[in-house]
Parts: structure tokens; C-alpha cells; sequence
């Protein structure tokens, strides 16, 4: 199967990313693909191959690219203004949006990253519980900010529940404030939780985390022991939220936390994350409402701009259609099971994870239920994996296959083509 034609344009391009970017690429996809078209759930980069786009901006674009009903909602906010620093019509209907949608929220601020997202999210835990310590899990991403670079991808992870630090320019200190328990293993989590209930600001987890689904009971047990000791359980729901149901993993999983940070798909492909959660809590950003010490300040030049509400509004009511989600699963999942069946034939050691609209294939033969299990799959057999795929038309990121509302079944014939095409040449 022949790779992608490159053209001189992309080739130029590409030398210029070198050039002038840190390691050649925005710090997300590798720089070696430069796209410059998105339509529905296909893309096309700068030499004019079109792709099956399961990579979606890393999973914001839910209901495609360039959706007119989003496109519209868009052009008709810019001719109006493109940002305030104020209060403004779309994101207010839109914060009541999220508190009618997400069962644990009350009161909503606005931000502009997921990484902003959980930070607040943290923050007001702290100040909301007079504490310092955050309890998070061993592989699970909250962005970029300090606290959520914790034993995020450590190499080589300490004991529990130390925390360590996964880069550069990350205070020591921040290590001292952060508890790290394994995801998955409701035991030791629970341990540590009692052993350190009264230094314990919150505990923040993805419900599923990155692409491992929570065994039975596991949140359960965690919104247990945390209602025991009035510790507010923060769900990380930037990349599920208005992805596994309307009401986020929060629905889909029937667990409600205290707080929770939205994204991604909450405003179609545009900058705007959230918080949200119980009223008591959120009124720590309200200076009239706590002591002034208690109070959370959070100010940011683009929070709720109103183009990314609009967009969001359009793209919530996209998602609000009858049979939206139940197609999404649908649809994924058998590109999923065609992924299962095609290693399985090939007699490849992997295991298939997730569900029908997040999922991605490891390559071991061991069960993945916590980030340990992953750090034994082959990574360089996953890449050779996605590079087959991208030269047969199909893009994906490093991991996850993001599904739309837009892939069809031409889309999933188109797929499961290039899958089986990929694994005979990766088993050969």
C-alpha cells in the first residue's frame, strides 16, 4: 500500500515546522501531517489525501468538522462581536445547558482549557475543605497544569502513594501535595483515602481513564468513602462529557461526583472548558459569597467568549437529537469489534479497550484494568499500527479512536478495510 502523496507545499511546510516550532509540531500530533481541511468525519491534509478522521482535534469535534449548524451559529455570533470580558448571552444559556445536562452541577465558570479546568477544579476543592492534599490516580491526564503532571506517564512509578513529577520546571513542593493511588483498585484506594482523610482536600479521577473503563464498583467506592469524610470527589470529565451520554460519564456510569471539569466536546471545536458542580462549592468563586480568604479568584481574558458558546449551544443541540448516542455506539463499535477480530485472526497478542465511542487496541497479551498493564504493551508496534492505517486512509492519534455523530457506514466499510489490510501486513 503506497504512503500518502506528500507535495512540495507540505514538504516546505513541514521544514518551516522544524525551523520555527519546537520539535517541529504544536506540541500535540507529530509534525509530519499537516491538514488543512476538515469536513464531517473526514480531513484532508495540505497535499490533498482525505482521511477517515478518528482523531476528531482530539475528540472535540463530535459532531464533525465544519457542521453547518455550527458553522452558522458561529458566523451569526462574529458579526456581532468576537469577545466581551463580559457577561453574554450564549454563555449563559450555555452554563444552563451544562447544569441541566450534568446531574452534578449547580453553578458553572467558564475557562478556556482542560488544563485551566481541573485546576479550578482542585483549587476550589482546597479552598472549599481548608486543605492542601489532592488525591489523583496513577495515568490519569488533567492537562498540563503542576498538580495534574503527577504520575501521569511515570517510566518508573514509585510506591503508593507517592506522587512523582513527570517534567521539567515542576516545583518540588507540588510532589508534597499531591497522593497517588492505582486506578482500578477500589482496596488500596480506599486505604489510602482513610489513612489520609484529614489532610485530604479531594479526590479527582477520570471515570474512565484514558481508555481503561472503571470495573464494577470502583466508583462507587470512591463516592462511598469520600461522602464518609465530606471529601469532595472531583470527576475529570473533559474528554467524556457530553461524549459517552448527554450527561457525561456521570449519567452513563450513575455515579455523581461533587465536581467536574468539562471540554472538548461541550463547544465544538472551539477554546472553552468548564467547571461545574455543587453549589456550596462553586460559591467559592464568588467573592460576595465566602470570607474573603476563602474565596477562589478566576479570571481569564476569554472565559465564556461568545463565539465558543455559540458554538457549543449549536453543538449540544446537535447532540440533543433522538438516537444520537445510540447510533455513536452503534457505529463504533463495530469498527471496535472489526479491530478485536482482525488481531484476533492474525493471532496478534492485544487487547481491544474501551467502548463504542473511545476505544484503541494494546498490543500484549496481558488484561489492561490500571496504567501499569499499559506500560506493558508494545508502543512501537501501536505506531507502526497507526502509520499502516494513515497510509491506507485512516487517521487516528498515537491512541483512541474518537467517533462523531458524522461517521457512517461508508465511513466503517472504509475502516475495517484498512484495519484487516494493516494487520496482514503487520503480522507478516
Amino acid at each position: 500500500m503506497p504512503t500518502p502523496n506528500r507535495g512540495v507545499r507540505e514538504t516546505e511546510l513541514i521544514e518551516k515546522a522544524h525551523r520555527y516550532l519546537p520539535g517541529g509540531s504544536l506540541g500535540n500530533l507529530a509534525g509530519d501531517l499537516i491538514l488543512a481541511e476538515g469536513r464531517g468525519s473526514h480531513v484532508t491534509d495540505v497535499s490533498g489525501n482525505e482521511y477517515v478522521d478518528y482523531l476528531l482535534g482530539s475528540g472535540p469535534m463530535i459532531t464533525g468538522h465544519a457542521h453547518p449548524d455550527v458553522v452558522e451559529a458561529v458566523r451569526n455570533q462574529l458579526e456581532s462581536g468576537s469577545t466581551f470580558f463580559a457577561n453574554n448571552e450564549p454563555a449563559i444559556l450555555l452554563a444552563e445547558e451544562i447544569s441541566l445536562a450534568m446531574p452534578c452541577v449547580d453553578k458553572v465558570r467558564f475557562s478556556s482549557t482542560g488544563t485551566e479546568a481541573t485546576m479550578y477544579a482542585m483549587r476550589a476543592a482546597r479552598a472549599f475543605r481548608k486543605r492542601d492534599k489532592i488525591l489523583k490516580f496513577e495515568g490519569g491526564f488533567h492537562g498540563m497544569n503542576d498538580y495534574a503532571l503527577q504520575s501521569m506517564m511515570p517510566s518508573d512509578p514509585p510506591a503508593f502513594p507517592q506522587a512523582k513529577s513527570d517534567g521539567g520546571g515542576i516545583p518540588k513542593a507540588v510532589s508534597e501535595t499531591m497522593l497517588i493511588a492505582p486506578f482500578n483498585d477500589l482496596d488500596t484506594a480506599v486505604s489510602i483515602i482513610e489513612a489520609n482523610h484529614n489532610d485530604l482536600a479531594g479526590v479527582i479521577v477520570e471515570p474512565f481513564q484514558r481508555l481503561l473503563a472503571p470495573v464494577p464498583g470502583f466508583l462507587e467506592g470512591l463516592r462511598e468513602v469520600t461522602t464518609r469524610f465530606e471529601i469532595p470527589l472531583i470527576f475529570d470529565e473533559v474528554v467524556t462529557s457530553f461524549r459517552f451520554a448527554y450527561g457525561g460519564a456521570q449519567e452513563f456510569y450513575g455515579v455523581v461526583p461533587d465536581l467536574c471539569s468539562l471540554g472538548k466536546a461541550v463547544a465544538g471545536g472551539f477554546p472553552l472548558t468548564a467547571v461545574g458542580g455543587r453549589e456550596e462549592i462553586m460559591a467559592h468563586f464568588d467573592a460576595t459569597a465566602v470570607d474573603p480568604e476563602e474565596w477562589t479568584p478566576q479570571i481569564g481574558t476569554l472565559s465564556g467568549n461568545p463565539i465558543a458558546s455559540a458554538a457549543g449551544l449549536a453543538t449540544v443541540e446537535i447532540l440533543k437529537r433522538p438516537g444520537t448516542y445510540e447510533r455513536m455506539h452503534k457505529i463504533g463499535g463495530r469498527v471496535k469489534q472489526a479491530l478485536q477480530d482482525a488481531v484476533g485472526r492474525a493471532e496478534i497478542p492485544a487487547k481491544v479497550v474501551g467502548n463504542g465511542v473511545l476505544f484503541d487496541v494494546y498490543f500484549t497479551e496481558h488484561d489492561i484494568v490500571d496504567y501499569r498493564s499499559t506500560l506493558l504493551a508494545d508502543k512501537a508496534k501501536l505506531g507502526q499500527f497507526n502509520q499502516l492505517l494513515r497510509e491506507r486512509g485512516v487517521l487516528k492519534g498515537d491512541s483512541k479512536f474518537y467517533l462523531s455523530t458524522e461517521h457512517d457506514e461508508a465511513d466503517v466499510e472504509r475502516t475495517i478495510a484498512a484495519i484487516d489490510s494493516a494487520v496482514d501486513e503487520l503480522s507478516g
